[in-house]
């Protein structure tokens, strides 16, 4: 069966940048030796092709959703932040050192306007003292973001009211009275389908709420301005069948709410509902729908409104945007919609994560349930917290949180399964380490047993399966392919018995050492400080831990002078 095309790309693009960097020499007996499912031996494109080839495209770009400044970060702000991170830092990993990260602040909206009221300040004093505390997460959880937008930045007022003009100008704006269920919190209409009577369990109140979101609706009427959005369905429903949203397991639920559920688009309030926001060109008593203005932020960064044929310049069209479960409706109906009327190139692709939960239950700040991702960074470190949430992270459905399974897989696959391999393999080779490399490089070490053979096999193809998980937008898939290197290797330690201190040892510890030095390198997008501890103990040159160094073999000058070194300690817990 033919693989998907996307697929296809990540093995050959992979393949290829491990080929030109690899070395030709290999020991004698494993010359012959093919990993499985690879077929026979390919001619790849020289490294001044594959450059002049990404000379040729557009930045990578990559952005997080804005995030509301009404109230303070929380744990699935991080894991956004986290999951976007590790795309970008792939795509650099990857030789792409223009890739761009984008995030930032909705600093717009009902919400934003009664939380400031509620806290007794100015609505722009409000946003720019909330909009550090995202900042700071930013800082404290290593994202490597090229640009924080604020949706108050002069700049993107004036984006926002160009794109206005332009879709008024094409005529897919128009005025009527709106009736409807408005949820302050959603900062959008539902319509009587999706909505549903509901008893607040705090309260015993009876109200209505989404039954998308759960959050409280009321009814309202008002004359605003419309987007044409019913323009749009049959291309829509095109679009989804383009892979143009990751997981595919939210597809489904698109195409019934575009086929059956599909109504022209409010885009704007009147002023004496809604005043904080930016106003409608030509129109002060109608400010813009906060989610027409919120979308407009990923083109604001990317040099909007463009210089013909300019798009590309600055990233866009945006390759990923990493969203909530909860806000697909608005990047995959509403937004693309907005990008066909002005016939401005698409996104191409959305990827979409679950929820965190507690106890199998929504986190909920009325309930007491959340959790500061200041404080667990704190707690674990930012690197732990990083592994954590990507490895346990659910893209296609929600993942429950909890201390006691941070503490399990830092003790587990961190503490015992990294740092005590890199540990133990370290002292077994008795400060001989540097001279097995040499030998390996010169074809001198004893002859590979079938045990061997296998774990270079394994090691030879790990590196393409990781960046075929990466170019699918899986990143979990990806760290578990990463992971099970150090279980292998584990594996292959205990059966070698490289302390034994026999010739044959020599192979066996250059082979778990190159394990190590792969696994670093393939960590490096995840856990950025660590991986970087593990590639320094082991003496990594710095120009050789990109992608293309992490092929079996490819760097022989590492080693020189390794010496044992904590790399995970023993967790110190305060309770």
């Amino acid at each position: 069966m033919a693989l998907p095309r996307r697929e296809f790309r990540a093995i050959s693009w992979a393949s290829q940048l491990l080929a030109y960097r690899r070395p030709s020499w290999k020991c004698a007996s494993c010359r012959n030796v093919r990993p499985a499912g690879l077929g026979s031996p390919r001619r790849f494109a020289t490294t001044t092709a594959l450059k002049d080839e990404a000379a040729k495209k557009k930045p990578y770009y990559v952005t997080t959703p804005i995030f509301y400044v009404n109230s303070s970060p929380h744990i699935g702000h991080f894991y956004t932040m986290v999951i976007a991170d590790i795309i970008k830092r792939w795509r650099v990993l990857l030789g792409e050192k223009d890739a761009q990260l984008l995030t930032g602040t909705d600093e717009h909206g009902m919400k934003i306007q009664q939380a400031a009221l509620a806290a007794g300040m100015d609505t722009q004093a409000f946003c720019d003292r909330n909009f550090k505390t995202f900042q700071a997460l930013a800082k404290a959880a290593y994202i490597d973001n090229n640009h924080f937008i604020r949706t108050t930045d002069p700049a993107h007022r004036a984006a926002v009211q160009y794109f206005w003009e332009m879709l008024n100008h094409r005529g897919y704006i128009y005025t009527a009275k709106h009736e409807g269920w408005y949820s302050v919190s959603d900062e959008t209409f539902y319509p009587p389908s999706q909505v549903q009577n509901s008893l607040d369990p705090s309260t015993g109140r009876k109200r209505m709420v989404s039954v998308e979101t759960g959050k409280e609706v009321e009814w309202s009427s008002e004359t605003n301005y419309h987007f044409r959005l019913t323009a749009f369905q049959d291309r829509l429903l095109e679009l989804y069948k383009n892979n143009f949203v990751t997981p595919g397991n939210y597809v489904p639920d698109i195409i019934k709410s575009v086929t059956t559920n599909l109504q022209d688009l409010s885009i704007s309030r009147p002023v004496e509902r809604l005043n904080w926001g930016i106003p409608v060109p030509g129109d002060g008593t109608q400010t813009i729908y906060v989610w027409l203005d919120a979308l407009v932020n990923y083109l604001t960064k990317a040099g909007y409104p463009f210089p013909p044929g300019q798009e590309g310049q600055f990233g866009w069209p945006a390759d990923v945007h990493v969203v909530g479960k909860d806000i697909v409706r608005f990047h995959c109906v509403y937004w693309p919609a907005f990008l066909m009327a002005l016939d401005l190139p698409l996104p191409r692709n959305v990827l979409v994560h679950g929820h965190w939960t507690m106890n199998h239950e929504k986190m909920s700040k009325s309930t007491g349930n959340v959790v500061n991702p200041f404080f667990a960074i704190d707690r674990f470190g930012v690197d732990t917290m990083r592994f954590f949430l990507a490895y346990q992270g659910g893209l296609d459905g929600d993942s429950d949180y909890d201390n006691a399974y941070i503490i399990r897989d830092y003790k587990k696959i961190l503490q015992s399964g990294v740092g005590n391999l890199a540990h133990r393999t370290i002292g077994c080779a008795k400060g001989n380490l540097r001279s097995y490399i040499i030998d390996a490089a010169a074809d001198k070490l004893p002859p590979a047993t079938a045990l061997d053979q296998e774990h270079q096999s394994f090691l030879e193809q790990i590196p393409s399966k990781v960046a075929e998980h990466m170019e699918n937008l899986n990143p979990r898939s990806a760290l578990q392919d990463i992971v099970s290197i150090i279980e292998k290797t584990n594996k292959y330690f205990h059966a070698a018995e490289p302390w034994k201190a026999g010739p044959e040892s020599q192979r066996s510890l250059y082979t778990v050492a190159e394990s190590l030095r792969i696994s670093a390198i393939l960590l490096q997008p995840f856990m950025p400080n660590k991986s970087q501890d593990l590639l320094n103990i082991l003496r990594v040159d710095n120009a050789k831990r990109s992608f293309t160094d992490a092929g079996f073999g490819s760097d022989a000058e590492y080693g020189e002078g390794i010496k044992k070194s904590i790399l995970f300690p023993p967790l110190v817990i305060e309770e």
